[in-house]
């Protein structure tokens, strides 16, 4: 797994304003944490969208958009969106904003004790 260059420049590129925004590689990809919370991950040339459980369901109905599952559990609050879903910048802002607006309430994930 990797992540498509064009498609991380497009969301540093959104995400130019937002404070406190930093890059770690994770599910397989590169995900942008904003003030410390996970909000937007490329992976391939997809996106995984933190819009949590509020906006999930019409976040699914979107074109593109499925369930993330971590083994037989369904994530809410996260959705994958295929790439031929955001080749629009109409539909590629959706997400961003969706995702930015989210992360204004998401609270920090708890921090693991190191071992």
């Amino acid at each position: 797994m990797g992540y498509d260059e064009k498609q991380a420049n497009r969301i540093r590129e959104a995400l130019v304003d937002a404070s406190n925004v930093t890059e770690k590689a994770m599910f397989g990809g590169l995900c942008f944490m904003v003030d410390d919370k996970l909000c937007i991950c490329v992976r391939n040339a997809d996106l995984l969208c933190r819009v949590g459980p509020d906006e999930f369901e019409n976040a699914l109905e979107k074109n593109g958009a499925s369930v993330m599952t971590m083994g037989s559990r369904t994530m809410k609050g996260y959705v994958y969106v295929e790439e031929g879903a955001l080749r629009n910048h109409k539909d590629f802002d959706y997400w961003v904003d969706t995702s930015l607006a989210y992360n204004k309430i998401a609270r920090p994930a708890k921090k693991r004790k190191s071992k």
